[in-house]
């Protein structure tokens, strides 16, 4: 049951990495209003690591716990920029958080949801309304947790999240940046969606893809 799990999360990782290859364009186009233009390039360089080092230690990772650590290092040793730090302490707190999972089940979907903003917010200090990632995995994280408490089924579960996502995103319309390289713009982000958000929807759209399935 366990290798089931470590296929499943190694299969969720593809399913992320060939998402943001499709939307690299738009992603850079969206960082290229309020930041570096380089935001799609970066997420594409440490989701293909991911993807390739999970595929070098398959026969190495016994647990989900271990895919996420494996994950982890490898997108931070691709990405050197702040995007790598934080996506790398998200991912190792998802690891802690599905120590001994067994079943991609509506729990340990919650506990990922839930720690991967926590490890995002831990490391880059950032709170919702700053207009960043964590305005799309905040909201993510949240309807998870109330699916959750509402019994809800699996495709419905994974609907919410994504329809959470998707309006924490769009609400980075309305907010003038305060952290991170859009910052630096100050009142000139007015307008334009925050290209983390953005990408954090694509990850999470990708996420229930892989993990919504009866078998996950």
């Amino acid at each position: 049951m366990t290798t089931s799990v470590v296929e499943h999360l190694i299969g969720m990782f593809g399913r992320i990495s060939a998402a943001i290859d499709d939307a690299v364009d738009e992603l850079s186009e969206l960082d290229g209003a309020i930041g570096d233009a380089d935001h799609g390039i970066t997420m594409v360089l440490g989701f293909h690591a991911v993807t390739a080092a999970l595929q070098s230690a398959r026969s190495d990772l016994s647990s989900a716990s271990a895919v996420m650590n494996a994950a982890a290092t490898a997108f931070l040793n691709a990405v050197g920029a702040s995007t790598g730090p934080l996506y790398a302490t998200g991912l190792r707190r998802a690891a802690q958080s599905l120590d001994g999972v067994e079943k991609l089940d509506q729990s340990a979907a919650t506990a990922m949801l839930t720690a991967i903003p926590a490890g995002i917010r831990e490391r880059g200090k950032a709170q919702r309304g700053d207009k960043t990632m964590l305005d799309a995995w905040l909201p993510a994280s949240e309807a998870a947790a109330l699916a959750l408490a509402n019994g809800a089924e699996m495709k419905t579960f994974w609907k919410e999240v994504v329809a959470a996502a998707e309006h924490g995103a769009e609400a980075t319309r309305s907010m003038v940046a305060a952290k991170g390289r859009a910052a630096r713009v100050g009142g000139r982000s007015l307008g334009h969606m925050d290209p983390g958000a953005a990408s954090t929807v694509i990850i999470i759209k990708a996420m229930a893809e892989a993990l919504s399935g009866d078998d996950a």
